[in-house]
């Protein structure tokens, strides 16, 4: 693989990650209300789906996904039925803080453990269609051909991998400095009702959405 390939794909890897998408939103929303370290077990779920993708697409069942026009339909609308039911919980979060009397708050990182908030990230991104696609029509351009190609894709999608949880991992440390100085119950409440609220309009923009 030429190093040019290489570059290409590190610099659309990039501009994915940087694209405002559920996993940053996701990212966003963990961090104020169950802390830093559930930020980061939602930045390696995050990360260990790509290797999901990867693996389909290396394994040709993705080419499946594509021309079953049912297949892509179910992982659509299971898609955006995860994204519209994380909104929901977030809403539903946002509302019980409301009328909850006042006292001490207590921290949300004693109900969400890392191992549920690994798999919130895993699940937003298998789950994504957006980025099966992306495996399916823009990954192997990035391949070359030849018996060596299985091993230049893994090192494709260690490298997509690498580029979204540094900077996945930033917005955690962006939001865990922001929780810390605005870290109030009211601004927890805001973070779940406006999070809660933009997962929902993804989840009924994915359900709607051709590619």
């Amino acid at each position: 693989m030429d190093l040019s390939d290489i570059l290409a794909f590190a610099l659309v890897a990039g501009l994915l990650a940087l694209t405002p998408g559920p996993n940053g939103l996701l990212v966003a929303r963990t961090v104020p209300t169950s802390g830093k370290a559930a930020g980061f077990a939602t930045v390696l779920g995050i990360a260990a789906a790509f290797y999901l993708h990867g693996a389909l697409s290396i394994l040709g069942l993705s080419v499946i996904l594509l021309h079953s026009a049912t297949l892509f339909l179910v992982l659509k609308i299971a898609g955006a039925a995860y994204l519209c039911w994380i909104g929901a919980k977030a809403l539903w979060a946002a509302w019980t803080m409301g009328t909850a009397p006042t006292g001490p708050v207590v921290p949300a990182t004693r109900r969400r453990t890392l191992a549920r908030a690994a798999a919130e990230g895993f699940l937003t991104n298998a789950l994504n269609p957006k980025v099966a696609l992306f495996y399916l029509a823009a990954f192997p351009q990035f391949l070359p051909a030849g018996s060596d190609s299985a091993w230049s894709a893994l090192g494709l999608v260690v490298l997509h991998s690498v580029i979204t949880t540094a900077w996945l991992s930033s917005l955690v440390l962006f939001f865990g400095r922001l929780t810390a100085a605005t870290g109030s119950p009211r601004f927890r409440r805001w973070v779940q009702a406006v999070t809660g609220a933009v997962f929902v309009a993804f989840g009924v923009h994915l359900a709607t959405w051709r590619p």
